[in-house]
């Protein structure tokens, strides 16, 4: 009878490394976060008792700027399939510096709702707290994506992305989108249910 330790057993190969299926599963729960606060949101504006406000230009502006971090990210990814260490290299960096660019604008958003008198707490109305809540979870998820593309540069930094070796920098690129077509979501929903 053959015994574990000599059997020869070869892990099945689903074609997905742990780390993207631990992506997707991460990904896949941020979107149940966020479409049970937005549907919260929906209900509770129902009820009435609800401020509305003007979106600040500073929220359009960091759509823009977190859009353009996607297309630099993407060449980033070009880039390495084609070798070219520098383009990788010029295009995280360009990609991590839009990426403090759209916390910026986030921040000078936030400014702009306070002297709208939208505010964190406010016992009359909740709608400035989803607002936060809701864009302050993002920013947070963000965060992340902003380690994960330190931790890519640094890598790249070293030519460790290359035609032979993309898959880091495909999980970046993949959080990275993700969190992009999240604010714009976020984004376009904000804008019509304030």
């Amino acid at each position: 009878m053959d015994t574990p330790e000599t059997l020869d057993v070869q892990p099945a190969n689903t074609g997905f490394s742990s780390a993207r299926i631990l992506l997707w599963l991460g990904i896949a729960s941020i979107v149940m976060l966020f479409a049970g606060l937005t549907s919260g949101y929906i209900v509770r504006q129902a009820e009435g008792n609800w401020k509305h406000f003007e979106l600040p230009v500073a929220f359009t502006v960091s759509t823009i700027v977190i859009l353009v971090s996607s297309l630099s990210m993407h060449a980033a990814l070009l880039s390495a399939r084609k070798n070219d260490y520098q383009g990788v290299r010029r295009y995280l960096l360009l990609t991590l510096g839009l990426g403090f660019a759209f916390v910026f604008t986030q921040f000078l958003g936030w400014n702009s709702l306070v002297s709208q008198g939208v505010y964190f707490v406010d016992k009359s109305t909740p709608s400035g707290s989803f607002f936060y809540v809701i864009s302050g979870l993002h920013l947070a998820h963000l965060a992340f994506g902003l380690l994960g593309l330190i931790v890519t540069s640094m890598m790249a930094m070293r030519d460790r992305y290359h035609a032979g070796n993309v898959e880091g920098l495909k999980l970046c690129a993949t959080y990275w989108h993700f969190l992009d077509g999240l604010w714009m979501y976020l984004f376009v929903f904000l804008a019509v249910y304030r």
